[in-house]
Protein backbone atom coordinates (compact mmCIF):
# COMPACT_ATOMS: atom_id res chain seq x y z
CA UNK A 1 0.00 0.00 0.00
CA UNK A 2 1.13 3.34 -0.61
CA UNK A 3 1.96 6.29 1.79
CA UNK A 4 -0.83 8.70 -0.20
CA UNK A 5 -3.36 5.80 -0.04
CA UNK A 6 -2.67 5.86 3.92
CA UNK A 7 -3.01 8.76 4.55
CA UNK A 8 -6.30 8.74 1.96
CA UNK A 9 -9.22 9.75 4.33
CA UNK A 10 -6.81 10.30 7.54
CA UNK A 11 -8.38 12.75 10.03
CA UNK A 12 -7.10 13.91 13.73
CA UNK A 13 -9.86 14.01 16.48
CA UNK A 14 -8.58 15.12 20.14
CA UNK A 15 -9.71 12.57 22.32
CA UNK A 16 -10.07 9.96 19.49
CA UNK A 17 -8.42 6.53 19.84
CA UNK A 18 -6.52 5.14 17.23
CA UNK A 19 -5.27 1.89 16.37
CA UNK A 20 -1.61 2.52 15.07
CA UNK A 21 0.94 0.28 13.23
CA UNK A 22 4.67 0.84 11.89
CA UNK A 23 7.21 -1.20 10.42
CA UNK A 24 10.86 -0.97 10.54
CA UNK A 25 12.58 0.04 7.32
CA UNK A 26 12.62 -3.52 5.23
CA UNK A 27 11.27 -5.18 8.18
CA UNK A 28 14.25 -5.65 9.48
CA UNK A 29 14.19 -7.39 13.16
CA UNK A 30 16.48 -4.52 15.04
CA UNK A 31 14.68 -5.06 17.89
CA UNK A 32 15.51 -8.10 18.52
CA UNK A 33 18.68 -6.43 20.12
CA UNK A 34 17.26 -5.58 23.84
CA UNK A 35 19.48 -2.45 23.92
CA UNK A 36 17.45 -1.25 21.03
CA UNK A 37 14.27 -2.00 22.12
CA UNK A 38 14.83 -0.50 25.25
CA UNK A 39 15.44 2.52 23.69
CA UNK A 40 12.37 2.62 22.11
CA UNK A 41 10.39 2.11 24.47
CA UNK A 42 11.57 4.46 26.95
CA UNK A 43 10.41 7.24 24.36
CA UNK A 44 6.99 6.05 24.74
CA UNK A 45 6.60 8.56 27.85
CA UNK A 46 8.31 10.97 25.97
CA UNK A 47 5.89 11.14 23.37
CA UNK A 48 3.12 11.40 25.91
CA UNK A 49 4.03 14.12 27.89
CA UNK A 50 5.52 16.15 24.67
CA UNK A 51 1.43 15.49 22.63
CA UNK A 52 -0.31 15.28 25.77
CA UNK A 53 -1.50 11.81 24.32
CA UNK A 54 -1.95 8.07 25.88
CA UNK A 55 -0.44 4.86 24.55
CA UNK A 56 -2.87 2.80 26.06
CA UNK A 57 -1.73 -0.33 24.69
CA UNK A 58 1.40 -1.04 23.13
CA UNK A 59 3.87 -3.51 21.84
CA UNK A 60 7.30 -3.62 20.05
CA UNK A 61 8.15 -6.70 18.11
CA UNK A 62 11.25 -7.22 16.47
CA UNK A 63 10.46 -5.93 13.53
CA UNK A 64 7.10 -3.42 14.31
CA UNK A 65 5.19 -1.70 16.62
CA UNK A 66 1.96 -2.03 17.11
CA UNK A 67 -0.21 0.61 19.59
CA UNK A 68 -3.40 1.56 20.63
CA UNK A 69 -3.49 5.55 20.52
CA UNK A 70 -5.82 8.01 22.67
CA UNK A 71 -4.85 11.88 21.65
CA UNK A 72 -5.24 14.39 24.45
CA UNK A 73 -8.06 17.07 24.38
CA UNK A 74 -5.02 19.61 23.21
CA UNK A 75 -2.52 17.02 20.97
CA UNK A 76 -0.86 17.62 17.63
CA UNK A 77 -2.34 15.72 15.17
CA UNK A 78 -1.98 11.82 14.36
CA UNK A 79 0.76 12.46 11.87
CA UNK A 80 2.79 14.52 13.91
CA UNK A 81 2.37 12.45 17.18
CA UNK A 82 3.33 9.28 15.34
CA UNK A 83 6.46 10.75 13.26
CA UNK A 84 8.14 12.24 16.61
CA UNK A 85 7.87 9.04 18.08
CA UNK A 86 9.31 7.42 14.80
CA UNK A 87 11.72 10.47 14.33
CA UNK A 88 13.17 10.59 17.95
CA UNK A 89 13.68 6.86 18.10
CA UNK A 90 15.42 6.99 14.81
CA UNK A 91 17.66 9.83 16.01
CA UNK A 92 18.42 7.54 19.38
CA UNK A 93 19.14 4.47 17.78
CA UNK A 94 21.25 5.35 14.71
CA UNK A 95 23.23 6.90 17.29
CA UNK A 96 23.20 4.03 19.37
CA UNK A 97 24.15 2.11 16.21
CA UNK A 98 26.27 4.37 14.85
CA UNK A 99 24.43 4.12 11.82
CA UNK A 100 23.23 6.80 9.39
CA UNK A 101 20.08 5.03 7.08
CA UNK A 102 16.48 4.28 7.39
CA UNK A 103 14.97 3.23 10.26
CA UNK A 104 11.61 3.27 9.92
CA UNK A 105 8.98 2.27 6.69
CA UNK A 106 7.27 5.81 5.47
CA UNK A 107 3.82 6.91 6.71
CA UNK A 108 2.11 3.85 9.54
CA UNK A 109 -1.42 3.01 9.06
CA UNK A 110 -4.05 3.34 11.69
CA UNK A 111 -7.56 2.78 12.46
CA UNK A 112 -9.82 5.01 14.52
CA UNK A 113 -11.64 3.21 16.50
CA UNK A 114 -15.35 3.58 16.78
CA UNK A 115 -17.11 3.95 20.70
CA UNK A 116 -18.67 0.38 20.15
CA UNK A 117 -15.54 -1.11 19.76
CA UNK A 118 -14.07 -3.16 22.67
CA UNK A 119 -11.24 -1.94 23.72
CA UNK A 120 -10.29 -4.87 25.99
CA UNK A 121 -10.40 -6.88 22.89
CA UNK A 122 -7.89 -4.74 21.03
CA UNK A 123 -5.80 -4.48 23.76
CA UNK A 124 -5.64 -8.15 24.35
CA UNK A 125 -4.93 -8.73 20.39
CA UNK A 126 -1.98 -6.20 20.69
CA UNK A 127 -0.44 -7.59 23.41
CA UNK A 128 -1.08 -11.11 22.12
CA UNK A 129 1.46 -10.74 19.28
CA UNK A 130 4.76 -12.42 20.79
CA UNK A 131 2.78 -15.20 20.89
CA UNK A 132 0.91 -15.37 17.84
CA UNK A 133 4.63 -15.31 16.11
CA UNK A 134 6.18 -17.70 18.92
CA UNK A 135 8.57 -15.48 20.22
CA UNK A 136 7.52 -16.77 23.83
CA UNK A 137 5.16 -19.27 25.51
CA UNK A 138 3.74 -16.18 28.01
CA UNK A 139 3.06 -12.30 27.55
CA UNK A 140 4.38 -11.91 30.81
CA UNK A 141 7.89 -13.39 29.27
CA UNK A 142 8.21 -10.57 26.89
CA UNK A 143 9.62 -7.76 27.83
CA UNK A 144 8.59 -4.89 25.58
CA UNK A 145 4.54 -4.09 26.10
CA UNK A 146 2.23 -2.42 28.21
CA UNK A 147 -1.60 -2.27 28.49
CA UNK A 148 -3.77 0.14 30.94
CA UNK A 149 -6.83 -2.93 30.37
CA UNK A 150 -4.23 -5.62 30.99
Amino acid sequence: MSWNNLRTGRHTQNNAEYFITFNTNNRQAIFNDFIIAQLFCQQIAKNEHKHHCLWLTWVLMPDHFHGLLQLGEDAKTLATVIGELKGSTAQLINKELNHKGTLWQPSFYDHALRSEENRTNIARYIVANPLRKQLVKNVRDYPFWDSVYL
